[in-house]
């Protein structure tokens, strides 16, 4: 194609968008799409446990069988996201007769539509196309994304850190990057984690980070989906581990990219053990964790003067009386601070059961925040006694925070 292309933003709320294709190149295509508002139908005999955590939660439709002609019915765009030239060609030619754009993953030449590197600051967005060479729009792209984050930057001093002892001297293959990603907000992750990003060979992502993020990868980066759905489809932490190790070993630069902190109730020590066993050097970036930033984003802060002088993160993934949980939920209950639950609402009923048995006042102010930080993020409060029941009745989601203390009402409106 020696033609440009004519730059153009698609405003796509509540327009039906059709993916063909369940894997990785879906996984990372999928999230910008539902951030612009699209109705999208994603057709895949299989999905990606991330997908399917989209598609039970009710984010997009998912019809799990091969594509048909009738699936493109009402659609303003379609993504072939598949490998396949011959199956590609023949959702592309049946998307020109219809005059659909469409952009395909396997043949850019063959497309009637690119998708550009993209890099989002708050409202600003850019798009950059390569000429149909994408090396050469990532670098564009992440050039202008450098300079927006030192002009946008309240003291201007937000560019590309100084190297440090790990990437002096340029990128180096063979290690491995445990990276926090923070909370959900794709643009809370650290500008030292972003940039290890950008550098990665192979991205190993697990089912909470910001899926935008997982769109700014260059597209020859290898993206293993990690999703460790509660009660669902899963990884062994062992088989993660092991490919950190062999991927790294092969000379890759592997960038371990979790929800919120490594290191909070993530089992990146574990990662890091494992790496450290077999020779290979990591290292670790913080991220924003959501047992603060949760509270935060829905107005209560987990520390507040006269209020609570201490706060308590603790995992609630086993019940109270679970022989294998090692949380002293009596001692909890006697506490006066702020007590912050993660993984906590499946067995949330039995929580503040003990709780209230041990002492805990059942009229302690509770609140429940899902998805914390993004345009989906809900919040209920209520009280320790009436939570578990009220949660129900909201019909509120993992991945949600807990939060119990007087914290909660701290900075309500009074009256």
């Amino acid at each position: 194609m020696t033609s440009n292309p004519y730059p153009l933003g698609l405003r796509l709320h509540g327009r039906r968008v059709v993916v063909v294709g369940g894997g990785a190149v879906a996984t990372r295509r999928v999230p910008a799409l539902l951030d612009a508002g699209a109705d999208v139908l994603l057709v895949a005999p299989e999905l990606t446990p991330a997908l399917r955590a989209r598609a039970d939660a009710g984010r997009l439709h998912w019809v799990p069988r091969r594509f048909v002609p009738d699936d493109l019915d009402g659609a303003w765009l379609v993504h072939v996201a598949i490998d396949d030239p011959l199956a590609a060609a023949s959702v592309s030619a049946v998307a020109a007769e219809r005059r659909i754009f469409c952009v395909r993953a396997d043949d850019r030449t063959a497309a009637t539509a690119w998708t550009p590197a993209v890099t989002r600051h708050g409202p600003v967005t850019v798009a950059v196309f390569g000429g149909g060479d994408p090396r050469r729009a990532m670098t564009v792209r992440d050039a202008i994304r450098d300079l927006l984050a030192v002009r946008l930057a309240p003291d201007g001093s937000a560019g590309r850190p100084d190297a440090s002892a790990e990437t002096t001297g340029g990128r180096q293959p063979g290690r491995v990057a445990l990276v926090g990603a923070g909370p959900g907000d794709p643009e809370l992750i650290t500008v030292k984690g972003w940039r290890l990003l950008t550098e990665a060979d192979v991205v190993v992502a697990d089912r909470l980070v910001p899926g935008l993020l997982l769109d700014e990868l260059r597209p020859d980066v290898e993206l293993v989906d990690a999703s460790k759905i509660p009660y669902g489809p899963s990884r062994a932490q062992e088989e993660i581990n092991q490919i950190l190790v062999d991927r790294a070993l092969a000379g890759a630069f592997v960038v371990r990219l979790k929800g919120g902190d490594p290191y909070v109730f993530g089992r990146g020590g574990e990662e890091l053990l494992a790496c450290a066993a077999a020779g290979v050097p990591v290292t670790v970036v913080p991220g924003v964790t959501s047992s603060i930033a949760a509270p935060a984003a829905a107005g209560i802060p987990v520390t507040h003067r006269g209020v609570a002088h201490e706060f308590t993160v603790v995992s609630g993934h086993l019940a109270p009386d679970s022989p294998a949980s090692l949380v002293r939920w009596d001692a909890l209950a006697g506490l006066h601070g702020t007590l912050v639950i993660l993984m906590g609402l499946k067995n949330l009923a039995a929580i503040t059961a003990t709780l209230i048995a041990h002492g805990r006042s059942p009229q302690t102010p509770a609140a429940v925040v899902q998805e914390a930080t993004t345009g989906t993020q809900r919040v209920l409060r209520s009280t320790l006694g009436e939570v578990a029941a009220d949660l129900l009745a909201a019909d509120l989601r993992p991945p949600a925070v807990v939060v119990l203390g007087d914290v909660v009402d701290a900075l309500a409106p009074a009256g």
